[in-house]
């Protein structure tokens, strides 16, 4: 027991004594780490460089709840998603150990690391590696995801500059050629908080018209085709002009000669989406400002019928609409003790949306006009710089006839083509009514010289009501100058005859010495009877 007690109190001294040395030891770290602090960091950061020469940009996803916590706010575009579309073909590539996650938009997959994997990329000379690490959740809105970026320090400002840039457009390319392209329709209820969802309601494009298919002038289709591809390869042009990346049309014509089908050519082309707008719809131009804004680039914007939308055609003073009833004047926005109406959908608010400060919003977009009158439209309107191209869709030629011949027919040549082109050269048929007659309802007449024949038929009748029509406006001219030349005749008859009863009453009547005759027969004498008596 005693030896047990001298151990112990030799491990308490010892203790202590240990203690206190460490104790010591610790306050000499503490004074190095205050006099490292303040006088040796800044140097040493300054030769950090030299010891690791590597530089880390982390590029974070957006947090789970950020439509939420964005609502009402102007969108902004991925980056996070954007660098995994620029990645996943370097990674289908190198990488050993992939992610596949399903695409926000489409029916495809997007390749991205697994942690702790890394892949390089190369871009005009320089070497630049990309991992997938965990984000640190130093908040609650973190969402743990995060693509790491090292690069070497001398290559800084290509990367910042020229690199990074270049991600993100590419990234865009791709994820737009995997989305599927959509047909979109504003909804009727708005409101300024409105998120994208709320705006526009939207189903999956799949038209198949295209520019081989679409009945039109060759010549024609080409200059168009020709424009669009000037249009989207101008990014640079339209910056160093100073006007924004957009471009307008005006299709313009009588109805069935295809306006709404080149407006699906156009976007099969393009591979863009449609946002179709309906401005009866709408109550004010913040409404109209609001579906801008939601729209994105790569796009389509179409008003169709823009004569029968508003009262939107003649001039700028256009007159409001009618007054509304009393009961319904509050739910229309109507204001009986000024008789003004607050909210309205103005042509200069139309003009503003087409060209004014919110056209550059979103990139590249295409803005098309259609109308069956163009002589109504406000020259304000559809003048270039708004609409830069006007495009006229006329009657069925024989060249857009040959097109429908071969969609409908499959055929390329046929002896009746002859008479076909002959009777289009005289009769007006839209590409419309052609189509309806190659493409009869009964499958087993679908043959082409029944079909052809059938057209030939139509024209034929068409031409000779065309011929009856312009006969009978002809005897209606004739009958209307003869009626014209007979009140002509009749008004120079009138006259004349008045002329004539004029002198009669003249002739009855003989003036002498300035005393009339009367009606008795009395006879004056003259001066000259008188001196001769």
């Amino acid at each position: 027991m005693q030896m047990m007690g001298a151990v112990l109190d030799h491990f308490r001294s010892s203790a202590w004594y240990y203690l206190t040395a460490v104790l010591a030891a610790c306050a000499r770290i503490g004074v190095f780490r205050t006099y490292f602090n303040q006088y040796l960091r800044r140097p040493l950061r300054r030769l950090l460089p030299f010891l690791d020469p590597f530089v880390t940009i982390d590029i974070a996803a957006k947090p789970e709840d950020y439509s939420f916590s964005y609502q009402g706010k102007v969108k902004s575009s991925d980056a996070y998603a954007e660098v995994l579309a620029y990645l996943s073909a370097v990674c289908s590539r190198d990488a050993r150990e992939l992610r596949a996650e399903g695409a926000v938009e489409g029916h495809t997959f997007v390749l991205s690391l697994r942690e702790g994997q890394v892949v390089t990329d190369d871009f005009k000379g320089a070497t630049i590696s990309w991992s997938a690490v965990a984000e640190e959740k130093t908040t609650w809105r973190a969402s743990g995801r995060c693509c790491r970026l090292t690069f070497h320090e001398r290559h800084r400002r290509l990367v910042v500059d020229e690199y990074l840039p270049h991600v993100r457009r590419a990234g865009q390319e791709v994820m737009f050629g995997n989305r599927p392209r959509r047909l979109y329709s504003n909804k009727k209820e708005l409101s300024y908080h409105s998120r994208r969802d709320e705006v526009w309601s939207y189903i999956d494009f799949d038209h198949p018209t295209t520019f081989d298919t679409l009945a039109m002038d060759p010549a024609k289709k080409q200059m168009i085709k020709d424009d669009l591809d000037d249009f989207t390869n101008s990014r640079d042009y339209y910056r160093r002009i100073g006007k924004a990346w957009k471009r307008g049309y005006l299709l313009h014509g009588p109805p069935g000669t295809g306006k709404s089908t080149m407006i699906a050519a156009m976007a099969n082309y393009l591979k863009y989406d449609i946002y179709d707008i309906e401005l009866t719809t709408l109550e004010s131009n913040s409404d109209l400002r609001k579906l801008f804004i939601e729209t994105t680039g790569k796009s389509i914007i179409v008003i169709e019928d823009i004569d029968c939308s508003l009262d939107l055609t003649g001039s700028r003073a256009t007159m409001l609409p009618p007054l509304p009833a009393l009961d319904d004047a509050a739910e229309a926005g109507y204001d009986k003790s000024r008789g003004k109406r607050h909210n309205i959908l103005t042509l200069s608010g139309l003009l503003n949306f087409i060209d004014g400060l919110w056209s550059a919003h979103s990139g590249e977009r295409i803005i098309v006009f259609t109308t069956n009158h163009l002589d109504k439209l406000d020259p304000a309107l559809i003048r270039r710089g708004r609409m830069d191209m006007h495009i006229e869709m006329s009657y069925c030629g024989f060249e857009a006839f040959k097109t429908l011949a071969n969609n409908y027919l499959e055929v390329e040549a046929h002896p009746l083509f002859g008479a076909v082109e002959e009777l289009l050269g005289d009769v007006k048929m839209t590409p419309a009514d052609v189509a309806e007659c190659l493409m009869p309802s009964k499958r087993s007449a679908r043959d082409a010289d029944a079909c052809l024949t059938r057209l030939i038929d139509q024209l034929k009748e068409r031409k000779a009501a065309e011929e009856d029509k312009e006969s009978k406006t002809a005897e209606e001219d004739d009958v209307k100058d003869t009626a014209k030349e007979e009140d002509k005749w009749e008004t120079e008859k009138v006259p004349s005859k008045s002329k004539s009863k004029k002198e009669k009453s003249e002739a009855c009547q003989v003036v002498t010495n300035g005393v009339h005759t009367g009606a008795s027969g009395v006879s004056v004498s003259t001066s000259t009877d008188h001196y001769l008596s």
